[in-house]
């Protein structure tokens, strides 16, 4: 590695600019939301007061060897509102998470092109119009003030940068204040303080969409005008991807690690082409060489995607990084066109903080707002088995019970109410001429739901349909007693539930149909509904935490599963599958209709370290993944780990601090999760090539 690299990963990785950090109430700033109250300021201009306020307090900091600047030196965001405020709110609306907005991907690419300058300058001009309502006039106003606040940030880093002597960060700083990037550097540069500046303005997950495409031709330029070698644009690469772990440690989400700093790169545009270049191909070595969390990536794979593409993600596989996430264009794409997406903003689609599939520049999308359990929905039918003559029947009201779930899940996200958020607004399309605030709706406002538990629901109505219905060697009695009892007295019945009965995941037809049949019902569920802003309803295979909240109170199951026990993460099979490796397992994970299912969730494997002490499996995970990929599924993400590893990094974890896992759509270090999840992720160690 680079030895300016290489001393600053091990400056950040130590944690040594942290001794820079203050808390907000040192300065005051967690009073301000009283304050805001007491003058009866309007939410929208509270936004942009407080990220004034609080890029006004931040402490410029450039530490030794740094090209791209921007340290975040404040610790935590203080709300606008007052927790009493807050209450009211609550009262009134429902709320997504915590109110604010976040999972979005901005248009960075727009503001790269034209500056900051200019966005304020579009705002000037919006303002002139006399017709302007309030509200609008508001609105408008924040934005400005907001931009203003980020170009008064970016000069008090200039004025630091040329005090220390480093006149080509000033001249960089100086150049982006106003207008857009010239070189990649400038575009690394005015990218970082976007990003800051968003997560200061207290939006979060903020993704960073297509890395590769949009920063391409600031490479392309520089390097046919002799202003900078491959090698140089690397290093800025590699520093630009270590920046981002610098304040990462600030930006948690439902574990450490959770930060939503993922990218997307490659993908194919309307003609079929493939769209990976050199920046794509440097993104992956300095992931490689970097071995850090952040940025998460995302590779969308095609038809036309070359194997080499796959090795090089392969190698992130073998370092154990958890990334790259792959998704199938060929797949993802037609499945957003059939929602009724426009074809330009399928092919441009992103992959938001863990999987779901997002649109860039404007859309105002919740991918996560719910999820629904298919192995509790399964589990609560298990009273009404002896109602029904046939499987047919009794699938028939689980049918029912998976679009009422659906109905009560849309029916339970109205008046929901978002904290304005005028700088992301003003990277969001639409929002200047609209002269309204991103958290009021955008272009697309689709909501997603997760689908979690797939494989345990599957199975179990594939144990019930053989053992039960067919074969008849299981009684009604029977099965309900040991259900009713979690297979105490029943170990037998249990046993038979598990190794006797189709399972997903072996290949087996039978038991992939009916997975593929509770994904058609969900989809069904959810088709034709709108939410409130006019959005549609999307369902999904992923699962995100809730794999571990679903199973916390779920009685015993006729896969043969205990009360409490766990559920698989993701699109996975159950977790005591006897498995035959890796291929049936994507055999059966692809032949669901995932086009109708696509807001995203993958099939997740975990893979023993120990298979890359041979030095062809690279090549063979590489094959492997484009199979699944020709097969049809929609995405795939891969875990490299060592039990061993993990089983002695929770008794030493001070030993095992740069350890990395993949959680559920996001990486991780293994010693700073909770122990449920480090327990699952020991648990899910299963398959060998």
């Amino acid at each position: 590695m680079i030895q300016r690299i290489e001393t600053l990963r091990a400056f950040i990785r130590s944690g040594r600019h942290h001794q820079f950090r203050h808390s907000p109430d040192e300065f005051g700033l967690d009073r301000l939301c009283e304050n805001f109250r007491k003058e009866g300021i309007a939410p929208v201009e509270r936004s942009a007061r407080m990220l004034r306020a609080l890029l006004n307090a931040e402490t410029p900091i450039i530490i030794e060897g740094e090209r791209i600047v921007a340290t975040r030196t404040i610790s935590s965001i203080p709300s606008i509102f007052t927790e009493q405020e807050w209450d009211e709110i609550r009262s009134k609306h429902s709320l997504h998470e915590r109110g604010t907005v976040s999972n979005l991907s901005p248009d960075y690419e727009g503001i790269l092109r034209d500056g900051l300058g200019k966005r304020k300058s579009e705002v000037v001009e919006r303002l002139e119009d006399p017709d302007l309502t309030a509200d609008q006039r508001q609105f408008l106003l924040a934005a400005k003030e907001s931009i203003e606040a980020v170009q008064e940030f970016i000069l008090k880093y200039r004025d630091c940068a040329r005090n220390a002597g480093l006149n080509e960060v000033a001249q960089v700083l100086d150049s982006i204040h106003s207008g857009g990037a010239g070189t990649l550097q400038e575009a690394l540069q005015l990218l970082r303080i976007v990003h800051f500046a968003l997560w200061e303005s207290d939006c979060y997950h903020n993704t960073l969409g297509r890395f590769d495409q949009y920063i391409y031709p600031y490479y392309n330029s520089d390097l046919t005008c002799g202003r900078i070698t491959r090698a140089q644009a690397y290093e800025l690469i590699l520093e630009f991807f270590l920046m981002c772990n610098k304040d990462s440690d600030l930006y948690v989400g439902m574990q450490q690690g959770d930060n939503g700093q993922s990218l997307v790169l490659g993908g194919i545009d309307a003609e079929g082409n493939y769209l990976f270049n050199e920046v794509s191909k440097m993104c992956l070595e300095a992931s490689y060489e970097l071995n850090l969390i952040d940025p998460k990536i995302n590779l969308r794979c095609s038809a036309n995607t070359p194997l080499e593409v796959y090795k090089l993600g392969a190698e992130l596989t073998k370092r154990g990084l958890g990334f790259p996430q792959y998704d199938n264009d060929d797949v993802v794409i037609p499945g957003l066109l059939k929602l009724g997406y426009t074809p330009e903003d399928a092919y441009n689609y992103v992959v938001a903080a863990c999987w779901e599939f997002i649109i860039p520049k404007n859309g105002m999308e919740i991918p996560n707002i719910d999820a629904l359990s298919f192995a509790e929905i399964v589990s609560n039918a298990m009273p009404k088995l002896g109602e029904y003559a046939t499987y047919e029947e009794f699938y028939s009201y689980i049918d029912g019970q998976i679009k009422k779930e659906c109905l009560r899940i849309t029916s339970s996200h109205d008046n929901l109410y978002f904290a304005p958020a005028p700088f992301l607004s003003m990277l969001m399309g639409g929002t200047i001429e609209k002269a309204r605030d991103i958290s009021e709706g955008g272009n697309s406002n689709n909501y997603g739901v997760h689908g979690t538990g797939l494989s345990t629901a599957a199975d179990s109505l594939a144990a019930v349909k053989k053992l039960y219905f067919e074969e008849k060697s299981i009684s009604l009695i029977e099965l309900t007693q040991a259900l009713n009892n979690d297979f105490k007295g029943y170990e037998t019945l249990q046993e038979k539930l598990r190794e006797q009965a189709p399972k997903m995941g072996l290949d087996d037809d039978q038991a992939d149909a009916i997975g593929t049949a509770l994904l058609d019902s969900f989809a069904e569920g959810l088709k034709g509904i709108r939410n409130e802003r006019g959005g549609i309803w999307r369902a999904g295979t992923g699962t995100a935490m809730y794999y571990i909240f679903h199973a916390k109170d779920l009685p015993a199951t006729p896969d043969g599963r205990n009360a409490g026990e766990v559920l698989p993460a993701n699109f996975t099979p159950s977790m005591f599958l006897r498995q035959r490796g890796p291929v049936s397992v994507m055999r059966s994970f692809s032949k669901p209709h995932l086009e109708d299912a696509i807001n995203g969730g993958p099939l997740t494997i975990e893979l023993d370290e120990s298979i890359f002490r041979n030095d062809e499996t690279v090549e063979k995970l590489a094959m492997l993944i484009r199979s699944y990929m020709k097969m049809g599924g929609h995405q795939l993400q891969l875990n490299t780990l060592d039990r061993d590893k993990l089983l002695d990094a929770k008794v030493h974890p001070e030993l095992h601090r740069n350890l990395i896992v993949r959680v559920w759509g996001w990486s991780g270090y293994f010693v700073e999760l909770d122990e449920c999840y480090q327990d699952h992720i020991i648990e899910r160690i299963k398959y060998k090539m």
